[in-house]
């Protein structure tokens, strides 16, 4: 949680610049969305080998590592910008990004020795402790500006120092106080079975969610609520723009947007482990299309549009925490840290994919027509979770033994193995 705070921090201090940043670098406007671009495939590309290092050696490595490479991005773009290098800009951006996918990469961590039946919540705090950083950090990007005036530090490029300092900071507390390693504890209370080295390989991630319904059904969940999210949200402020609204309005709204995404969702969280995590896919489904449809028919009206961008962050956390536990129970313990990886790719690929469109919809067509397609991304979502609720129910959880009625190993018909901690099975 610690280690969210400050992560959550790092990035949105510098991210809100970005655009600004790479106007002054390039001479114009029409390149500005590349850096946040950057950023965004930085993530994409850095979610699979992180999580290679990950299924090899650990959370904390990998964890650790991926703060350091944004630490030094965020040193690339400030050297960029005081040379004025846009290519260097953008090779910054990237790297700036696998401190996202360690922000991303945390929610798993949380859940690697959670219970099977407190899953949901424990990845839902984690998502939860991101909120002080996410509501914060835009507020700092000025102060930090300015602390760089009258330097040969561009004031734009100022955010991106504390993001460095931050990121090393994070990185370091994860270094020293990550211990045991959740991850390779989790393995270590596995069975038997499950402890093969064979399976920790990424391709053996791809095959498990091959084989799994309810992984694909998750994937799906997490890639599809991001993209809906983003493709809405960042139209937002030109839609509010062009119905009159001052730049403290849209604040307001994006502010109210950020609460949404995180300060419920341990609420999420609790829904997805007393409700069940399909039941909890079917109510992101359910909020991101009445987020759609407030959103894209509020035209000047402005409170019709800040409660459909909450509803927008609301419906968002539901399908972030549901389908990342989802994800995490489906597939055997060796390959989960790949499939997370690949989870993580999928998501941020398509939000990249979907973020560069919502330009193009917004511009040939409207901010309606964008939270029409929106919400039509929904819909084979919806169906194929209501398909794999009927085709391929969860298996029912073991039912625990009393140990005074098992005088010693059993293993005939009817009784339930005692397992080890870690949430495996009754104990």
């Amino acid at each position: 949680m610690a280690s969210q705070m400050l992560g959550g921090l790092g990035v949105p201090i510098s991210i809100a610049l970005a655009p600004v940043l790479a106007t002054e670098v390039s001479g114009t406007e029409a390149l500005s969305g590349l850096a946040s671009t950057a950023s965004v495939v930085g993530t994409a590309l850095l979610s699979l080998p992180l999580a290679a290092l990950m299924t090899a050696r650990g959370r904390r490595p990998g964890l650790v590592l991926a703060y350091a490479i944004g630490a030094a991005g965020a040193a690339l773009v400030v050297l960029a910008a005081t040379v004025r290098s846009f290519p260097l800009l953008l090779l910054g951006m990237a790297a700036f990004g696998a401190a996202s996918s360690a922000n991303l990469q945390a929610r798993f961590a949380a859940a690697d020795l959670a219970a099977p039946d407190r899953r949901a919540r424990a990845i839902s705090v984690v998502v939860w402790s991101s909120t002080l950083g996410a509501v914060l950090g835009p507020n700092l990007s000025a102060p930090a500006s300015r602390s760089f005036a009258g330097t040969s530090i561009p004031e734009t490029a100022g955010p991106f120092v504390w993001a460095a300092v931050v990121f090393l900071l994070t990185g370091t507390l994860i270094g020293v106080l990550l211990r045991p390693d959740p991850l390779l504890t989790a393995r270590a209370l596995a069975a038997p079975e499950e402890r093969s080295r064979e399976g920790r390989s990424l391709r053996a991630g791809f095959a498990a969610v091959r084989a799994a319904p309810r992984a694909r059904l998750a994937l799906v969940t997490v890639a599809v609520s991001h993209t809906t999210m983003v493709s809405i949200m960042i139209m937002t402020p030109m839609d509010l723009g062009h119905h009159g609204a001052g730049l403290e309005l849209v604040g307001l709204v994006i502010s109210g947007h950020i609460a949404g995404m995180f300060a419920f969702s341990p609420v999420m969280g609790w829904l997805a482990d007393r409700l069940g995590r399909l039941s909890v896919i079917g109510l992101a489904a359910g909020l991101l299309s009445v987020a759609a449809l407030l959103a894209g028919t509020a035209g000047p009206r402005h409170a019709q549009s800040a409660l459909g961008l909450f509803l927008l962050g609301l419906g968002w956390s539901a399908g972030m925490v549901s389908g990342s536990a989802l994800l995490t129970d489906s597939v055997p313990q060796p390959v989960r840290a790949a499939v997370q990886g690949l989870s993580d790719l999928t998501m941020n690929t398509a939000a990249g994919l979907g973020g560069a469109a919502a330009g193009l919809v917004m511009a040939r067509a409207s901010y309606g027509w964008l939270n029409a397609i929106g919400a039509g991304l929904l819909l084979p979502m919806a169906a194929l979770a209501l398909f794999t609720a009927r085709r391929h129910p969860a298996a029912p959880a073991a039912v625990p033994v009393p140990r005074a009625a098992v005088p010693g190993p059993v293993s005939g018909p009817g009784t339930a193995p005692a397992k080890g901690p870690g949430g495996r099975g009754p104990q």
